[in-house]
């Protein structure tokens, strides 16, 4: 787009500067008005072929000749340079479609963001920076080419309606966040998500408290509301600030702690095939190898254990909700995998 501006305003600023030196040459040199210079320069290089608006004298004709000269030739520029950007601009929007389409064609079990607004942006940055696969759909053209220009996939569509849904591949996705304009949209978007693919998990954002629960029904697995959410927090900040800090730091929110150190929380799958399972938390190698703490394990039943006990054993399909440096937790979903004890 910027490769266009400049072109545009390069075609632009040439033709301005034929006009004022044709326009400046008829001044001086036949004392034309001002005008009357403009438009004999205008229905020159235009080859329009009006004839002089005033008898011209030889060094008129001369310097008129040069005017023909140059000035027919950059038109002809312009106009050809002014097709070569329609062309490119119809090329460049079908086969960025297509090329996009064929990305989005090939992916399986990722994530479908709609809406690229102030908490869309935030949602999608932090899949970005988790290495997921998701795909930004907004019927906002600046947001959407926002989104293409930090790497994202986007596409500029309707989420609300079940076509965009299926092109952008609903019925392979894992999860869809909506975080629309307003709560109706996402309550639609909510209700034709789920009717297409009902084992989708949806989490949605609701500016009313009281929509919430009207998405809960809908089929939403998780609703935010980030205002309120946003008021408790600045509370707590001032009633527990050493609390806020720790929450801070364990998720990334706030640079500034910890003294350069980094801390995270992850949910790690037990795999049905690994060794860990029928193990106990006591007989793994978690805190020696992995350097993690194990916050809670989330039974495959759906049952959360919070401060799980050193003989609680493991089984597959369970998750482990761990905390600790990336490469520790990389250590520990190793671990857990297939085939490695």
């Amino acid at each position: 787009m910027d490769q266009l501006r400049r072109r545009l305003l390069w075609i632009a600023a040439a033709m301005a500067a034929t006009l004022a030196i044709g326009t400046a040459g008829f001044v001086w040199i036949e004392g034309y008005p001002v005008f009357d210079a403009f438009y004999m320069t205008l229905i020159t290089v235009t080859t329009v072929g009006y004839g002089e608006v005033h008898p011209l004298s030889k060094a008129g004709r001369l310097f008129n000749s040069f005017v023909i000269l140059f000035g027919v030739m950059i038109m002809l520029l312009a106009i050809g340079a002014m097709t070569q950007i329609v062309i490119d601009l119809e090329l460049n929007q079908f086969f960025g479609k297509r090329r996009i389409k064929n990305m989005i064609d090939k992916l399986e079990g990722h994530i479908i963001l709609c809406g690229f607004g102030r908490v869309g942006r935030g949602a999608a940055d932090e899949l970005l920076r988790a290495g997921a696969k998701f795909v930004v759909v907004d019927n906002n053209e600046d947001r959407v080419e926002r989104a293409m220009k930090t790497g994202m996939l986007a596409v500029l569509a309707d989420a609300n309606r079940d076509e965009t849904l299926r092109d952008v591949g609903i019925e392979r996705a894992k999860g869809l966040i909506a975080t629309l304009a307003s709560d109706a949209d996402n309550l639609f978007l909510v209700l034709s998500a789920k009717t297409l693919n009902p084992r989708l998990m949806l989490s949605a954002r609701v500016s009313e408290e009281s929509a919430g629960e009207k998405m809960r029904r809908a089929g939403a697995d998780f609703v935010f509301a980030p205002y309120n959410t946003t008021g408790h927090r600045m509370a707590q900040a001032m009633l527990k600030p050493h609390v806020t800090q720790f929450i801070e730091f364990t998720t990334g929110q706030n640079l500034g702690l910890g003294d350069g150190m980094e801390v995270g929380i992850e949910q790690v799958l037990v795999d049905v095939h690994s060794p860990c399972t029928g193990r106990s938390l006591a007989e793994m190698p978690i805190r020696r190898e992995a350097g993690v703490i194990v916050l809670a394990i989330r039974r495959a039943s759906g049952e959360m254990t919070f401060n799980p006990p050193a003989e609680a054993r493991l089984s597959g399909g369970d998750h482990l909700i761990a905390m600790g440096a990336p490469d520790g937790l990389r250590k520990l979903e190793t671990l857990l995998e297939r085939g490695n004890a």
